[in-house]
């Protein structure tokens, strides 16, 4: 959905036989297993057996997101207990550090593939230089986009944001921005470690991250255990005290792992070395450029929706959230196809990564259809749990929401189908190809019917909304499209014959 929704959620690398994945494959011990048969089986056998090979690896990738995600629910759940001036600046300050944040988390992505060739190979100078070189430019972009958050707020209001918003984002933004440089630094950690094969307790430091933001933000938002009470502020000094524990506490996993804690505290790990500065920008630049442009094109529809007035844009907020808790079915299921496909790819067996494209793409849709169903049966009491409706000026905020939910119910499963398009085309190595696709379907079709219907037409948020439902829609259809026809090209050029129909049984 957002540019939060790509980054530090799946960690897909794009290529083709991608090393990171092979992490997250162990954890099921099925899908090699039954990807190795894949071409041999046909019809009914083959879907079922590749389903549940599917979910079983989609499933803990999952419940990982979603524990992730549940960092940010928490936030937008405790502000919308404040009123709507707060839900709207601090909406539009975390919009804007997810957008700068997901364009470092893509740079640093493909150290987990750079670093599993190293491992291979048995090269252990070259994995120390490789982690020195993703803290580089996790480092390098924290300072530079802590600096652009701090410095945006005459921007925003020359863009036509409420000045009294801004300025609360501006305060909002002083103290979340430096936590991009921790929030960076772990996600360099998260990927060199899959690397290696050794990703560590992700979910038990991310689930132990939700307990402590909860707390931190009970504390600092109404002032106990005699601290004073920091309002809405609260939440961002909670937000970067938790990425600053969750990055020192993979420290300490690393140190207590045998294999890991020398890598970390090799020489090498401190050694500039410009050839693997080099391969981490090279490889880490069009998977970052892609996220950066999806993060981009809901960042600044949130400004254009931002220029309809607060309630809007705090509506914005709240939906942008429950969607996003949703997208991270699709992302799992991204990752786990992509997996697959690139198993089969490396057994240059396209016809069975043609079907298993195919088969991630529908459980997206069948789980966002789902979802959709509660949308339209419940939106009321769904829209409930993140807006207190007691507080007198929510109300107007709640509707927006209300009708946005049913928007939602259509546009996340364009959102799902984009999204494993993505992942699919990354699975037959293909990383410019989905960066390209979304510069024609989020900026030259969404946004302007974004604005078109929105301002121009005069429909509002809601016409905002139908826009980008239009450009998620567009930029679905364009993947899908683009990797049907590249996979087909690769079977062509692998046995000279063209693709078979899965038969029927």
């Amino acid at each position: 959905m957002s540019g939060s929704h790509t980054t530090g959620t799946t960690g897909t690398t794009g290529t083709a036989g991608t090393s990171e994945t092979a992490g997250a494959a162990e954890t099921t011990g099925t899908a090699g297993a039954v990807q190795a048969t894949g071409s041999a089986e046909t019809g009914v056998g083959w879907w079922a057996g590749n389903s549940r090979a599917l979910l079983g690896l989609a499933l803990p990738l999952i419940l990982t997101n979603f524990a992730y995600v549940a960092l940010t629910t928490v936030d937008i759940v405790m502000l919308g207990r404040l009123g709507a001036v707060e839900i709207a600046a601090a909406g539009l300050a975390i919009a804007l550090f997810n957008q700068l944040r997901t364009t470092g988390t893509g740079l640093v992505t493909g150290v987990s593939n750079l670093v599993a060739e190293a491992r291979v190979r048995d090269d252990r100078e070259r994995v120390g230089a490789l982690l020195f070189a993703g803290f580089f430019w996790a480092t390098a972009c924290g300072v530079v986009f802590c600096a652009v958050l701090l410095l945006i707020g005459p921007l925003l209001v020359l863009l036509g944001q409420d000045p009294e918003v801004v300025r609360k984002a501006g305060e909002f933004l002083m103290v979340l921005a430096p936590g991009m440089l921790p929030c960076l630094w772990f996600q360099n950690l998260r990927h060199f470690t899959t690397g290696l094969r050794r990703p560590g307790p992700l979910l038990a430091i991310t689930l132990a991250s939700v307990l402590v933001t909860i707390g931190l933000n009970y504390v600092l938002i109404y002032g106990k255990f005699g601290l004073p009470a920091f309002g809405f502020v609260g939440v961002a000094i909670a937000t970067v005290t938790v990425f600053l524990l969750s990055f020192l506490a993979f420290i300490a996993v690393i140190l207590r792992d045998g294999v890991l804690r020398p890598y970390l505290t090799s020489p090498d790990a401190r050694r500039w070395s410009g050839d693997a500065v080099r391969s981490v920008w090279r490889l880490g630049l069009p998977i970052s450029g892609t996220y950066a442009s999806e993060a981009g094109f809901f960042s600044v529809l949130t400004l254009i929706v931002g220029t309809l007035g607060v309630d809007a844009l705090a509506a914005q907020t709240v939906l942008n959230q429950i969607v996003y808790i949703v997208f991270m079915i699709s992302a799992g299921l991204s990752h786990a196809a992509s997996i697959h496909i690139s198993e089969a790819a490396g057994g240059n067996d396209y016809a069975t990564a043609r079907r298993t494209g195919l088969l991630g793409t529908a459980w997206g849709v069948i789980a966002m259809l789902v979802v959709a169903v509660a949308y339209l049966a419940i939106p009321d009491p769904i829209v409930s749990l993140f807006i207190s409706a007691e507080h007198a000026g929510n109300a107007d905020i709640i509707a927006l929401t209300v009708t946005g939910l049913l928007i939602a119910a259509l546009m996340q499963v364009f959102d799902a189908v984009q999204n494993i398009g993505n992942g699919i085309l990354r699975g037959i190595g293909d990383t410019a190809g989905p960066f390209r696709i979304s510069l024609v379907g989020y900026w030259l079709i969404g946004l302007p019917a974004g604005y078109l219907l929105g301002v121009i037409a005069d429909w509002g948020v809601e016409g905002v909304w139908i826009g980008q439902t239009i450009g998620l829609a567009a930029t679905a259809a364009i993947l899908l499209v683009a990797f049907l026809r590249r996979v087909d090209r690769l079977h062509r050029a692998a046995s000279g014959a063209p693709v078979p129909e899965p038969e029927s049984s």
